[in-house]
């Protein structure tokens, strides 16, 4: 069995993003795409030359047959993605927008990926990973889902593979924001590193600041914090160190969505890489930077020498504040 670098797994779904600006209802034409936030990530995490493989499952159909196609020309792993003759795979509509958040609409109710649960996973591929990514998606999907998601966790935990997790809030996914938060921070407070948007993290931890949202996840265990603060960079803490990075210059902010998951990107590989903690987040930041500058959830997820020349780019930038 190959050896991989990070594994990975979710709901990928067909995305059909607005040809033009305007409301979803009066659009006439669409472009395909693919969205996932797992899946951004093993194709941000491919394109950079790591062995990535993704596990779900999809329909038979046109939708689930584009979602394999679509990531192995990525170079993920597509060898732990199952079809299921029943259920569909699942789809998003995403309108076009000038600047800042389009409007998303899921269509992903009893889909293929839901129906994962404990049966499906398999140890050894699971441990052939040196490093497991996880979100807070998956486990409100279904209750098989989250069964499956505790099991993948127990399983890398129990050999000592490293786990990130971001925490991707979905409130509509959950039966309430209580549960939500309960049953998210369930997951968080066992991973080594942890991703919340600053917004989340005042979600799951009731604290407003970066300095006492980190603090909530280090005093239960977690190793590293991370919260997003969106332009202004994003904040580090751990047990012996804290500090802020400043976020990389945007020329225009195309579409916000997936920024979140490119900086995931950034993180994972710098910390697999070997690098500081103040480099990793420093490449988050500039991943992030350039999701934001394209269309696509994952388009703007640059290459190795893309995200270099990005990064050289803007040497010297101001100090971080927030």
């Amino acid at each position: 069995m190959k050896t991989l670098d990070v594994i990975t797994f979710g709901e990928a779904m067909g995305m059909f993003i607005a040809d033009e600006v305007g409301p979803l209802y009066k659009v006439k034409r669409f472009t395909r795409g693919l969205a996932g936030a797992e899946t951004n990530v093993a194709v941000g995490l491919a394109r950079l030359g790591y062995d990535v493989c993704w596990v779900s499952k999809v329909g038979e159909d046109a939708l689930g047959e584009y979602i394999k196609y679509a990531l192995q020309q990525e170079g993920v792993d597509i060898s732990y993605i199952g079809s299921d003759p029943n259920p569909p795979t699942g789809f998003q509509m995403k309108s076009k927008v000038l600047a800042g958040d389009p409007q998303v609409q899921y269509f992903r109710k009893h889909s293929a990926a839901s129906t994962i649960g404990v049966d499906y996973l398999l140890p050894e591929r699971f441990l052939s990973a040196a490093h497991l990514h996880m979100t807070g998606i998956p486990p409100a999907l279904s209750s098989s889902m989250y069964g499956f998601a505790e099991k993948a966790l127990s399983v890398m935990k129990s050999a000592n593979r490293t786990v990130s997790f971001d925490p991707n809030l979905r409130p509509k996914l959950w039966s309430s924001q209580d549960r939500m938060v309960r049953e998210i921070n369930k997951f968080a407070v066992q991973a080594d590193w942890v991703l919340p948007g600053i917004s989340e993290g005042k979600i799951l931890t009731g604290y407003d600041s970066p300095e006492d949202i980190a603090a909530f996840y280090l005093e239960q265990g977690v190793k590293v914090v991370v919260v997003k603060l969106g332009a202004e960079g994003a904040y580090y803490r751990t047990a012996e160190i804290e500090g802020c990075i400043p976020g990389f210059k945007v020329a225009k902010v195309v579409d916000t969505v997936g920024a979140g998951d490119g900086f995931a990107v950034g993180f994972v590989s710098g910390m697999l890489d070997g690098l500081t903690i103040e480099e990793a987040v420093t490449r988050a930041n500039a991943i992030g930077a350039l999701a934001v500058m394209s269309p696509g959830d994952s388009d703007g997820l640059p290459s190795k020498a893309q995200l270099e020349a990005f990064m050289d780019e803007q040497k010297g930038m101001e100090p971080c504040s927030y």
